[in-house]
């Protein structure tokens, strides 16, 4: 059965996302607290005193700082890039008079979902929506959507690093901190792997789980790498 060419239409023209969606939000998560685990996890328990957990609260902070900043603009890029593509798009459809070329690039640019229920009538209703529309004029431009979507993306790889550096400022002794610390980013794995399976309609228990070991062997491999 077609789907309703007017919801395709949405689908190509806007990002229908709003404010970060659970994937986004939980990905972004994720790699903050990796970013910190591999600084908290690097500390010598044996060794280290005030000074080096001082030293390592703002190398976590400072590094996971300049990742989100890094974050935010990419994503604000990413975001343009995207629109600029679609506007493309939708510019090309309304120039071709080749139909079945229209009809292979519209498909082609389809998301998976609406992809797999749209039939050959539905993409062929789609062009000639598309073809309807107003000619596109302008180019691709930043939006305030785009900005907020692109702060929130660095905020969160920056505040996924205050959970796990709490501990080591309300615990004197250094060996406590870091276990709790690391209890603490391992429960947000956990809880960031059930998130996206929620999101997905993936098994809870079993993506969180996994989420936790993933985490623990890239804090691994990125500490071996001198990371």
């Amino acid at each position: 059965m077609a789907r309703d060419p007017e919801v395709a239409v949405k689908n190509l023209l806007e990002r229908n996302k709003g404010i970060l969606d659970p994937v986004d939000r939980s990905a972004e998560i994720i790699f903050g607290l990796i970013m910190a685990l591999t600084f908290t996890c690097s500390l010598s328990v044996a060794t280290s005193g005030r000074s080096d957990v001082r030293e390592m609260l703002i190398g976590a902070l400072g590094c996971n700082l300049a990742w989100g900043l890094v974050d935010t603009v990419m994503y604000a890029i990413t975001a343009v890039v995207e629109r600029a593509r679609r506007r493309t798009l939708v510019r090309a459809v309304q120039q071709t008079s080749d139909s079945a070329r229209a009809a292979s690039w519209v498909r082609a640019a389809l998301p998976e979902g609406v992809a797999l229920v749209m039939d050959d009538q539905g993409v062929t209703s789609l062009v000639a929506r598309l073809k309807s529309l107003p000619p596109v004029q302008g180019v691709a431009k930043l939006q305030a959507s785009d900005v907020r979507e692109a702060c929130l993306a660095g905020l969160l790889v920056l505040f996924a690093t205050l959970p796990v550096a709490v501990p080591f400022l309300l615990i004197g002794e250094v060996e406590r901190a870091l276990r709790v610390s690391n209890g603490v980013a391992v429960a947000m794995l956990f809880v960031s792997g059930v998130s996206l399976a929620r999101a997905s309609g993936l098994r809870p228990w079993v993506l969180g789980g996994l989420m936790v070991v993933l985490g623990v062997v890239l804090v691994g491999i990125t500490i071996a790498l001198g990371g």
